[in-house]
């Protein structure tokens, strides 16, 4: 049963040619389809900023019109601050130190990361997604393993995407996440409680 949607809020993502964001399969190198979702994510908040907070020196590219040769040209720029491994970027402290490195470098001191553990209540995890859309701040998100490996996640699992948007309901909050070239809304309750200690998390970024 589809539920009441009380508040909705939604970034204003971009598109890569025909793909909603960009699409870790196409990439030609083995290594960045299989492993390069942290270096994703940082060139999709790259990408985002430059375009939305005049953050030109984040992106090398036009920011306007998007081509595959562009996008794949900056993945592998930041394939060298986030290094698929065999466990791939596997704690939100990896993704910061090598994130921050890619920062200090092209001499950006406005964008500042916060990680936000998967220990933290489903409540608290609740109000940081809604602050940081509410200030127009995309998510990038770790899911590690979960109990539901075999469910709508299952391509979500052990890995890195965007959170760009929220749904209010009566009984949960729905959060969209960007992966693939697509987006899917899933249920955050679901994704948070996920039946294993070892867990991932968010990152929250402030300006």
């Amino acid at each position: 049963m589809e539920q009441t949607v009380l508040h909705k809020k939604e970034l204003e993502y971009f598109f890569v040619e025909e793909s909603y964001g960009g699409n870790q399969d196409l990439f030609p190198d083995v290594t960045m389809r299989d492993g390069g979702c942290g270096a994703i994510a940082a060139c999709e908040s790259c990408i985002y900023f430059a375009r939305t907070n005049d953050m030109r020196n984040l992106y090398p590219h036009p920011i306007q019109e998007i081509s595959w040769n562009e996008y794949h040209d900056f993945a592998y720029i930041m394939k060298h601050y986030l290094c698929p491994r065999p466990n791939g970027i596997d704690t939100l402290e990896l993704f910061m130190e090598g994130f921050g490195e890619y920062l200090k470098d092209v001499k950006d001191t406005r964008l500042q990361m916060e990680g936000f553990h998967g220990t933290h209540t489903y409540e608290e995890a609740v109000q940081a997604v809604k602050t940081q859309i509410d200030a127009a701040c995309p998510i990038p998100y770790l899911m590690l393993k979960h109990k539901n490996e075999k469910g709508a996640l299952e391509d979500y699992i052990w890995h890195w995407f965007i959170l760009a948007g929220y749904e209010i309901t009566e009984d949960d909050l729905l959060v969209k996440a960007v992966s693939y070239g697509e987006y899917k809304w899933f249920s955050l309750s679901e994704m948070w409680d996920t039946g294993y200690d070892k867990k991932g998390g968010m990152i929250l970024y402030h300006i």
